[in-house]
């Protein structure tokens, strides 16, 4: 009988910290990806700035295989009135880990890490393009549910996307 080799994924949320930083110089997303996100580096600048972004990195096998945003009260308010709330943003897999089943993975983890690290929080957001349907997909396989809202955003029509916690 033949025996098929499987290599478990392993998946891991963790805050960012410099030392990631030479590997996520090379990080890469499709054009058709960047008009709906951006890449880490961009967005970490942004953490900077704003005491309450937190940078997240998506880890598989000691290598970063993808990247997000978790922002406070001053995201979440254009979309929701829940001060509870936290806002997902900037998500992205990095090129080479996409289509792995990484996405699926560090969104199963993700309500565990929020609840961990933010014991406040009782719902996680998103906003996505109503023109990105593989992001809504992946979110809503995810454990994302659409519950009906719209917000007009700088690149068209955004479809809110809740999961209680």
């Amino acid at each position: 009988m033949l025996m098929k080799s499987v290599i478990k994924q392993e998946v891991n949320l963790q805050f960012y910290h410099p030392t990631f930083e030479m590997q996520l110089e090379n990080y890469y997303l499709p054009e058709e990806q960047l008009k709906f996100t951006g890449l880490p580096l961009a967005n970490i600048e942004k953490c900077k700035l704003e005491i309450d972004r937190h940078p997240i990195l998506i880890v598989s096998n000691n290598e970063i295989a993808g990247f997000f945003v978790l922002h406070e009260w001053e995201g979440v308010k254009a979309y929701s009135v829940n001060k509870q709330a936290i806002l997902l943003r900037a998500y992205s897999v990095n090129t080479p880990y996409q289509g792995k089943g990484i996405a699926k993975l560090s969104l199963q983890i993700l309500p565990s890490f929020v609840k961990e690290h933010f014991p406040e929080k009782n719902e996680i957001i998103l906003a996505v393009n109503h023109k990105n349907l593989v992001a809504q997909h992946v979110y809503k396989k995810g454990g994302f549910i659409d519950k009906g809202v719209r917000v007009m955003g700088r690149k068209g029509e955004l479809l809110i996307l809740h999961m209680d916690l």
